[in-house]
């Protein structure tokens, strides 16, 4: 593909030949201001050198055989100006036309624009402050599964190294470069970007820049530098991680005591959506996010030594994406102390799975697939217990899909189940009850006994006063007649 350019270019020449044979003039030299690595979006100078005979001037791109743009010079020069002011990635050549002929296609302007992905993040190992002649490795690394990896060293001896990618154990994809020999009256400050295979000129937007300092002590008489990885960062979400749709949160990070700055990313770590840069180092940030999605969330920080790990993802879930399901006890709300009892979440959307909550300081929560009923609707039975008299039980459930697990639907209406220390039978049937459970254990007390001759003694003196009343009616009646 390299070659096929400059034949297109050689062949044009042979065609547009007035008298000699092309191949006889110099090769004209192209180059582009402010540089050959560009931000998206900028304007770009292109220079193509020839000739002092040089009439015309024509700039191309990649394999087009047709000219970006001609330059037709009101009198002979050695050089013409391309201002091009929407600028794509590629390759770019130029040829100039002299009295005699067409010139050959110049060597190829590798042109590369920045600022087509997420930046990836470049670290120093173990430190950024190195020995004079010492080594130090930096790594750049992202979650965004570049090919190759490009650091640039910035300043009069701007250098650039690029390396394949690895990937290594926890998922990311990274290069390490190695860098050494530097004086202690050098400094450094580097960038790195990422790329594709298949995109060679569009390149990640740059990382942060890192500069690495040289000191004429050894790395061990550094007191203050880190040993060894940074303590992965931890995340939280206030007012939790469960929030109505439409809700303001707080996201925390924390990291160290020497963390400097602190960034938060979506789950596919492709663009870094906050930033805090503490005025003093600090072992935890807030972000404060107005309008927020459902997903993954993750953060890191930076300190002296480089760039923390990513931290545990924060599973930011949202909820009243769909219409509320119904929650019930099976077979009673009522439920003995230490017994156990059935709920049943349903709906007729027929969502995958269903998630059922517990509300207090011992906020609890299961998760179960859906089944279906017979009637229709999908459902989930969730078996809660033992309940205790030292807590409130009070549930809710929410349905989602498994594409999008974290978008709950609306949360049902609470259900509090009632716990008493007998159960709903013998709060209902208090005589018979104790007949039953006599009846099934033999286990007659005393106590028990006693109780049950009074109540018989009770209604044997009901039923005799209730049938002196009668007689006694009976009686007046009959006199009255007479």
């Amino acid at each position: 593909m390299s070659i096929l350019p400059a034949l297109l270019c050689l062949g044009l020449s042979l065609s547009q030949k007035t008298h000699v044979q092309a191949g006889t003039l110099p090769k004209p030299t192209v180059w582009a201001e402010p540089g050959s690595v560009v931000p998206s979006g900028s304007t770009v100078t292109i220079w193509c050198q020839g000739t002092q005979e040089a009439q015309e001037y024509c700039l191309y791109r990649d394999e087009m055989n047709i000219p970006l743009d001609r330059q037709k010079l009101i009198k002979p020069d050695n050089k013409a100006m391309f201002f091009i002011k929407h600028i794509y990635p590629g390759r770019y050549y130029c040829k100039y036309l002299s009295p005699t002929a067409w010139s050959e296609c110049s060597d190829p302007l590798e042109l590369v624009v920045t600022g087509s992905y997420s930046k990836p993040n470049l670290s120093a190992l173990p430190s950024l402050i190195m020995t004079s002649e010492g080594n130090v490795t930096l790594q750049c690394d992202s979650w965004l599964g570049y090919d190759r990896f490009i650091l640039t060293k910035e300043g009069e001896d701007r250098l650039s190294w690029t390396l394949d990618s690895q990937r290594d154990p926890s998922g990311q994809f990274q290069a390490q470069f190695p860098v050494s020999l530097m004086t202690s009256s050098h400094r450094g400050t580097f960038r790195c970007y990422g790329h594709f295979w298949n995109y060679p000129y569009m390149w990640s937007y740059p990382s942060d820049p890192l500069e690495l300092l040289v000191s004429g002590l050894s790395l061990g008489q550094k007191t203050h530098m880190q040993e060894g990885p940074l303590p992965r960062p931890t995340i939280w979400a206030e007012p939790g991680p469960v929030i109505p749709s439409g809700t303001p949160v707080t996201i925390g990070c924390q990291g160290t005591l020497e963390a400097q700055e602190y960034s938060l990313y979506d789950e596919e770590m492709l663009t870094c959506l906050d930033t805090q840069k503490p005025l003093q180092p600090s072992d935890k940030a807030k972000f404060f996010m107005k309008d927020i999605s459902a997903g993954r969330y993750y953060c890191k920080y930076l300190s002296h030594s480089g760039w923390s790990e990513h931290s545990d993802p924060l599973e930011l879930v949202i909820t009243g994406y769909y219409s509320k399901p119904s929650l019930s006890a099976l077979s009673s709300p009522v439920v003995t102390s230490g017994g156990t009892v059935t709920l049943q979440c349903g709906s007729q959307k027929v969502f995958d799975r269903f998630i059922l909550t517990k509300e207090g300081e011992d906020r609890l929560s299961w998760t179960l697939d859906s089944q279906r009923h017979p009637s229709g609707q999908v459902q989930a039975l969730f078996t809660v217990g033992p309940v205790t008299l030292s807590h409130k039980w009070t549930f809710r459930c929410y349905g989602y899909f498994r594409n999008h697990p974290q978008e709950w639907s609306h949360p049902s209406d609470p259900l509090e189940l009632l716990v008493s220390e007998v159960s709903e039978d013998q709060f209902h049937n208090p005589m018979e009850s104790q007949l039953q459970n006599s009846s099934d254990h033999q286990d007659y007390t005393l106590e028990n006994l006693i109780r049950l001759g009074m109540a018989g003694l009770i209604l044997i003196g009901f039923e005799v006063l209730l049938f002196q009343a009668l007689n006694s009616e009976f009686r007046t009646h009959d006199g009255t007649e007479m």
